[in-house]
């Protein structure tokens, strides 16, 4: 067999991995990442596993929620617009937000962020929103991964998730089971389109409508695509807050499926929670969708959170003091419907939204 002698050799770099570029990342995303951090959070970031120390003290019963969620196509828009420091907030809220349902405290996250090549810059502002996000969730950033995968995916291409975990009393735990008949459904309202239906926010607005990303929208108040990233709403300190006031029996996370469908994962068999859409308007960028696709509202009902992010059933004799803490955290809430005798169906949507 011969060899090659005057054959370049091969290096990882040349393969396209660069580790200097890895390493000057986590360099440039550390200083965010300390800001994401809690008591029981042992040792700091670059060890092989993130250790955090369970405060027996506070919890007497304590269970562990866990969640893992990613962003899904809302990536591709801010690859376009070349923004990538809120994508980090969507992705903690998608997966807080799935733990606080049943009571669950987020205390803890770790994000994976998969990229065609690592730009040191690019990758620190996704992990600064990341941080950003914990921050505002209240839980830790214990660390994560950033795998460079040239070859596989385009330079400029990434994709990120990521899994929290939550603590919640055993006695404490809400779902499906505590709900009874004669409770109230409350809403909180949505920043935008959040995290979800993406695919079809694109195909209408960008394939058929033609609209530029770059381009002013007078019904918005600014850009399409600035418009298109505002980031989730993390509504977990908003929950526990009115779970430690009232009496809330559980929460509903509107994501992928839309209220009906995400609602329904909460009501128990022998009840039906009907909603009434007269009492809120969704704001103007679902109704651009409707109008430039031609999209029926069932459709958009099933893609898009229509307006409302989360859902809390709280007792009926806790509705106001519930509404009352929304109001003072400045979540934008009202009372969306009740739960009744059971129907044909576990959630019902009547009525019509005001000018939509």
């Amino acid at each position: 067999m011969s060899t090659e002698t005057n054959s370049p050799k091969a290096t990882y770099a040349a393969a396209g991995v660069s580790i200097a570029a890895g390493e000057e990342a986590v360099e440039q995303f550390k200083p965010w990442a300390k800001k994401a951090s809690r008591p029981e959070v042992l040792g700091g970031i670059g060890g092989f596993a993130g250790l955090f120390k369970l405060r027996l003290d506070r919890w007497k019963e304590p269970v562990l929620a866990a969640s893992t969620d990613g962003v899904g196509t809302k990536i591709a828009v801010a690859q376009a617009m070349d923004v990538h420091d809120t994508i980090g907030v969507d992705l903690v809220a998608m997966v807080v937000d799935d733990l606080v349902v049943c009571g669950a405290e987020p205390v803890l996250l770790q994000d994976y962020i998969a990229i065609g090549k690592v730009v040191p810059e690019k990758v620190a502002a996704i992990v600064k929103g990341i941080a950003e996000g914990c921050v505002q969730a209240g839980c830790a950033l214990l660390g994560g991964e950033t795998a460079e995968h040239p070859g596989l995916m385009s330079d400029g291409a990434y994709d990120v998730s990521a899994t929290g975990i939550g603590v919640v009393e055993a006695d404490k735990i809400l779902g499906p089971e505590k709900v009874q008949d004669g409770d109230v459904v409350i809403a909180m309202g949505s920043t935008g389109l959040h995290s979800n239906g993406y695919s079809l926010a694109r195909h209408v607005l960008l394939d058929i409508a033609r609209m530029p990303l770059e381009g002013h929208v007078e019904e918005f108040g600014r850009t399409l695509g600035e418009e298109l990233l505002e980031p989730t709403k993390i509504y977990a300190k908003d929950c526990l807050a009115l779970a430690a006031e009232a009496d809330a029996r559980t929460f509903a996370h509107i994501t992928g499926g839309g209220l009906v469908s995400n609602l329904a994962r909460v009501i128990p068999d022998g009840l039906t929670a009907t909603l009434d859409r007269g009492t809120w308007t969704p704001a103007p960028v679902f109704a651009l969708i409707a109008q430039r696709g031609r999209v029926e509202r069932d459709e958009m009902e099933k893609a898009f959170n229509m307006g409302v992010g989360m859902v809390a059933v709280v007792s009926a004799e806790d509705a106001d003091r519930a509404l009352a803490v929304l109001t003072a955290r400045h979540v934008p809430a009202w009372v969306l419907g009740e739960i009744g005798p059971a129907g044909d169906e576990r959630v019902v949507l009547r009525g019509d939204h005001p000018r939509f």
